[in-house]
C-alpha cells in the first residue's frame, strides 16, 4: 500500500509551531568505552546550582572523547527507517526518548513524519536537540547538526522545498546517553504553506484517533493504591479490540520489571490489572502498549502503591520495631545487596541471599553509575557475616572490591557520579571499608594496598564529615538522599575501626534524623528540598523515609525499595546507636502551639529554609533563593494537612509538559524557572516569571481524593483534611484538571507571571470552608516602591516580605542571611486557638 493509499492521523500544524506526530523505529542502543583514564576534581557541593540553563557542566572523558569524534561531524545513521510504533504528543513538543543508562552509551533512532502541504513553496523549520540530527524531506538530506554538547539544547534552521500534497520528513538523531540523558529532538515548522502533519497509520484513521483520545485521557481511577484494584479508566470506549502489554517498574535504579498481557474488546471502558496488594509497593511506572496489526501506540502513567493492611500498626517496643524492619526488607524489598544484608542480619545466609548478591556483582564490576549505593551494603555485610557465605561468592566479593573503581583521580571510563555529597560519602566509605576488609591485596586502579588504600578512604571520610559537620546536606531535606547519607554513615558507625569516626559517624545520623523530625508533620517529611523526583514526591507513604519513620517513632509504612533502613535497625540492634526520645514527640507534633524552625544547609549557608506546623498542618519553603534563575530539581514549597500522608500540596513549574520524563526538573520535580518565595507562619508567597521557551503555565499538587473537603472557584481553591485546612489563591483563575493522568490532582494557573497565595488554618479556628473563604479570600500582595510584597493578613496584620527575603511582621524580624545550619525552634502561640481539652 503507498503511502497515498493509507489511512493517516491529520493534525493541523500551525507555523511557528512543533510538528509532534511522528513514526519511530527501533531505539539503537551500543556500548561506548574509551581508554581508562583518571580525572581531575572533588565533590562539588553547588554543582545543581546552574548558571547556562540547567546545564551541568562537569564532563566525563567519554564525553570529551566522543566530541573529538563526532562533534561538527555529520551522524552515521546505524540502519534503515522500520517503523516500530508511533510516537503521540501529550502535550509534549518534542519526540523525547530520555533516560537513564548506566554506562556510556550510544543511542541513535530514527523518525518519520509527512506534511501535507495545500501548495508548493519554501518552508522554515526549526530543528533543536542536545545531540546530532539529520533531517531528510521527500529523501533528500537537507543538512545536520552535531553539538554533542550533554542536555544542552542547541537549535538550528533549515530551508526546505515543499511539494503540493504530502512531503516526507524523515529526522536520524543520536547522541552520547551518559546517566541521565536528555535524548530527544523537535522540530518547528516556522514558515512556509499551509499544511498539516498526516502521519501513516495502519487501521482506519477514526480509529486511530479514538485510541489517542482514549490514552491521552486514560488515568488511574485512584489517586493511590493501598489494597484496592487498580483501574485504569478510558474517556470513551475502545473503538476496535487489541491487546494491551503493561510494564510495571520503579523508578530508574530499579532492577525489577513487572510484566502484564491483555486482551481488550471493543467497547471497553476501562483496564482491570488485579489487586494492588498483589503488586509492588513504591511509586510505579505502567507502561501500557495498545497493539493492533502493525499499529503500536503507548503511554506511561504512574502511580503508588503501598500494602499498610499486610503492615498493620507498628509495635510499640523499639526492639520489636528493628526486628519488623529487617524481616520486611528480607521478606519484600528488591532482590539486591540490601536485601541480602537484611537476610543475613538475621542470620539467612544460603542459595537465596548468595543469588542476590551474585546478580549485583556486575553492576560493580562493571562500575555503573550508583554502584556505590550497592557496593556499601555488600561490604557492611561481608564484615559483619562473611561467614554465612560460600567461599565461591567471598572470592568474587573480593574480585569486585579489588577491582572497582573508588574516585575520580583512578583510572577508569564510567559514568559514575563522583560530585554530588551523598555519592562522594559512598564512594570514600567504600574505600576505608573495602581496604580494611582485605589490607593486603593490590586494588588494581589504584595500585595501592588495601592498607594504603583504607588510609586515603580514611583521610577522605574524616574530610567529608568535616564538611558535613559545618555545613551539613547541599541537597537539602532530600527525601531520596536522606536514606543515601545514611547508607554511609550507618556503615561506618557500625565497621569504622577507629573510635572517632564511629562516634562522628553516630552523632551525623542523629542530626539527620533530627533535621528530618523538625521537618516533619506526623513523621513524613514536609517542606522544600533541594532534590526532588515525582517518585519521591508523590508518595505519601512508601518512601524510605516513611520506613524510617516506622523503626525509630512508630509512625509510617514500608515500600519496596530500600536503601538505608536494615543497617539503621542492625546500629540499633548492634551497636548501640540510641536517638533522644523527644524527636518521637518532634516529629508528631500535638500541642496547641506552633513550631517554627529556621535553619540553613550547604556550603556558605547557601539554601535559608523555614518551617512552620501545628498539629493539623505543616507548610515548609525555601528564602530567597535564586528567585527568576533556571531551576533543577528544587521543591520550593510544599505542606500536609491533618494526618493523612496523601493529604499534600506543593506548587512548582514545570521543567517538561510531558508527564512521566526524565527532565530535570520535570514535570512535577523541580521549578523550571525558580519562584520568589516568602513565608510567614502559615503564610506564604511564590511569585513566578517564567523564561521564554519554557511552558507557560504554573501548577499545584492538589489531590481531591487525599482530601475530606474541597472547593474551587475562580482564583482561590480551599482543602480540608482532618482539622488541616489550606487556601490557595491564584492571580488568575485556578483551573482544574479534567482530563488525562492528572484528572482532580492538578490545579494550573496560566501565564508566564503566576502568584501563589498560600494559607493555612485549622477547623477549630475557621470552623469550615466557609468560614477560612470568609476570612482569608481577599488576601492579595502589593508591591512598594522598594520591591517589598506587603499583604495584610487577619492575624498577623502587616507583614512585609522584603526583596532579600527579610520577613517583618507581629514585631518581629526574620533575616535568613542570620539562620544557622544548626537552627532555631521557636514555639509560638496560635492566633485564636483554644487549648484542646484534656480526655477525661
Amino acid at each position: 500500500m503507498t503511502t497515498e493509499q493509507q489511512s493517516h492521523l491529520r493534525r493541523a500544524t500551525a507555523k511557528d509551531s512543533p510538528i509532534v506526530y511522528w513514526q519511530l523505529a527501533n531505539l539503537w542502543q551500543e556500548r561506548y568505552d574509551v581508554a581508562d583514564r583518571p580525572m581531575d576534581g572533588n565533590m562539588d557541593p553547588f554543582f545543581f546550582v546552574t548558571k547556562t540553563k540547567n546545564f551541568i557542566p562537569h564532563e566525563y572523558p567519554c564525553r570529551t572523547e566522543f566530541k573529538k569524534s563526532f562533534s561538527g561531524r555529520r551522524p552515521q545513521p546505524t540502519a534503515e527507517f522500520d517503523a516500530v510504533r508511533w510516537w503521540l504528543p501529550f502535550a509534549s513538543p518534542r519526540v523525547d526518548l530520555s533516560g537513564f543508562w548506566f554506562r556510556p552509551t550510544r543511542v541513535g533512532c530514527w523518525a518519520r513524519t509527512f506534511l501535507d502541504a495545500r501548495s508548493v513553496g519554501p518552508a522554515t523549520l526549526r530543528l533543536s536537540t542536545c545531540g546530532g540530527a539529520i533531517l531528510f524531506v521527500n529523501g533528500r538530506e537537507q543538512g545536520f547538526m552535531a553539538p554533542y554538547q550533554r542536555n544542552l539544547e542547541a537549535q538550528q534552521l533549515f530551508e526546505i522545498e515543499l511539494a503540493a500534497g504530502l512531503n516526507e520528513i524523515r529526522v536520524y538523531f543520536d547522541d552520547l546517553a551518559e546517566r541521565d540523558a536528555r535524548f530527544y529532538f523537535q522540530l518547528d515548522y516556522v514558515e512556509g504553506p499551509e499544511v498539516e502533519a498526516a502521519v501513516p497509520v495502519p487501521i482506519a484513521a477514526g480509529d486511530a484517533d479514538a485510541l489517542e483520545v482514549i490514552l491521552e485521557g486514560m488515568r488511574f481511577d485512584r489517586t493511590a493504591y493501598l489494597g484496592e484494584d487498580v483501574t485504569i479508566l478510558f474517556p470513551v470506549p475502545l473503538p476496535v479490540a487489541l491487546s494491551c502489554h503493561v510494564e510495571i517498574e520503579g523508578d530508574f535504579m530499579s532492577i525489577e520489571r513487572f510484566d502484564y498481557d491483555f486482551e481488550l474488546e471493543a467497547g471497553a471502558t476501562k483496564l482491570e490489572l488485579g489487586t494492588s496488594a498483589d503488586m509492588p509497593a513504591d511509586f510505579r511506572h505502567f507502561r501500557i502498549t495498545f497493539k493492533t496489526g502493525e499499529l503500536s501506540l503507548g503511554r506511561t502513567l504512574g502511580v503508588e502503591i503501598c500494602h499498610p493492611q499486610r503492615q498493620g500498626e507498628a509495635p510499640a517496643a523499639l526492639e520489636d520495631r528493628v526486628a519488623e524492619a529487617l524481616a520486611e526488607v528480607a521478606a519484600h524489598s528488591e532482590p539486591d545487596t540490601v536485601c541480602a544484608f537484611a537476610r543475613l542480619a538475621q542470620g539467612q545466609g544460603g542459595e537465596e541471599t548468595e543469588a542476590m548478591i551474585s546478580a549485583m556483582l556486575p553492576v560493580i564490576e562493571d562500575c555503573h553509575d550508583c554502584a556505590d549505593f550497592v557496593l556499601v551494603p555488600l561490604l557492611f555485610a561481608y564484615t559483619r557475616w562473611s561467614d554465612l557465605l560460600s567461599p565461591e561468592l567471598r572470592d568474587r566479593i573480593e574480585h569486585a572490591v579489588l577491582n572497582y573503581r573508588y574516585w575520580m583521580d583512578e583510572p577508569g571510563n564510567d559514568v559514575q557520579w563522583y560530585f554530588s555529597e551523598n555519592h562522594a560519602l559512598l564512594f570514600h566509605t567504600a574505600a576505608y571499608l573495602g581496604g580494611r576488609l582485605f589490607p593486603d591485596a593490590v586494588f588494581v586502579r589504584s595500585g595501592r594496598t588495601g592498607a594504603e588504600q583504607m588510609q586515603v578512604g580514611e583521610q577522605r571520610v574524616r574530610a567529608w564529615l568535616d564538611h558535613f559537620e559545618r555545613w551539613e546536606m547541599a541537597e537539602w531535606n532530600s527525601v531520596p538522599y536522606f536514606p543515601i547519607d545514611l547508607k554511609g554513615l550507618t556503615a561506618l558507625a557500625a565497621c569504622a575501626p577507629d573510635e572517632t569516626i564511629r562516634d562522628r559517624a553516630s552523632a551525623s545520623i542523629v542530626r539527620l534524623m533530627e533535621i528530618v523530625a523538625r521537618s516533619a508533620h506526623h513523621g513524613m517529611l514536609t517542606g522544600s528540598q533541594g532534590r526532588s523526583y515525582e517518585h519521591t514526591l508523590r508518595p505519601g507513604r512508601s518512601v524510605e523515609l516513611s520506613a524510617i519513620a516506622r523503626l525509630l517513632w512508630g509512625r509510617g509504612w514500608y515500600g519496596r525499595r530500600v536503601h538505608a533502613l536494615p543497617q539503621l535497625a542492625v546500629c540499633i540492634r548492634d551497636h548501640g546507636l540510641r536517638f533522644p526520645e523527644a524527636l518521637a514527640a518532634i516529629a508528631a507534633h500535638q500541642s496547641d502551639d506552633a513550631q517554627e524552625w529556621t535553619f540553613s544547609q550547604g556550603e556558605n549557608r547557601f539554601a535559608a529554609l523555614y518551617h512552620y506546623k501545628t498539629r493539623d498542618t505543616a507548610l515548609g519553603t525555601i528564602a530567597h533563593y535564586r528567585p527568576g534563575a533556571w531551576g533543577y530539581q528544587e521543591t520550593v514549597l510544599h505542606l500536609r494537612l491533618g494526618d493523612r500522608p496523601e493529604a499534600q500540596i506543593w506548587i512548582n513549574h514545570p521543567g517538561e509538559t510531558i508527564q512521566f520524563g526524565y527532565g530535570r526538573p520535570s514535570f512535577w520535580g523541580g521549578c523550571g524557572t525558580l519562584p520568589r518565595v516568602h513565608q510567614y507562619r502559615d503564610l506564604a508567597i511564590l511569585d513566578f516569571e517564567i523564561h521564554e521557551g519554557q511552558p507557560d503555565f504554573t501548577h499545584a499538587w492538589f489531590p481531591l481524593e487525599a482530601f475530606d473537603d474541597t472547593v474551587v472557584d475562580g482564583n482561590l481553591a480551599l482543602a480540608r483534611s482532618g482539622n488541616g485546612i489550606a487556601m490557595l489563591i491564584g492571580n488568575g483563575a485556578l483551573e482544574p484538571v479534567k482530563q488525562g493522568p492528572t484528572t482532580d490532582i492538578e490545579l494550573r494557573l496560566a501565564g508566564r507571571k503566576g502568584r501563589w497565595i498560600v494559607r493555612l488554618s485549622d477547623v477549630g479556628r475557621e470552623g469550615s470552608l466557609d468560614g477560612m473563604q470568609a476570612r482569608f479570600a481577599t488576601l492579595s500582595a502589593r508591591r512598594d516602591d522598594e520591591g517589598a510584597l506587603i499583604v495584610v493578613d487577619p492575624d498577623y496584620g502587616r507583614v512585609v516580605f522584603e526583596e532579600d527575603g527579610t520577613v517583618r511582621a507581629e514585631g518581629r524580624i526574620l533575616r535568613p542571611t542570620d539562620w544557622s545550619v544548626r537552627g532555631d525552634a521557636v514555639h509560638l502561640k496560635i492566633p485564636g486557638r483554644q487549648p484542646r481539652r484534656a480526655a477525661s
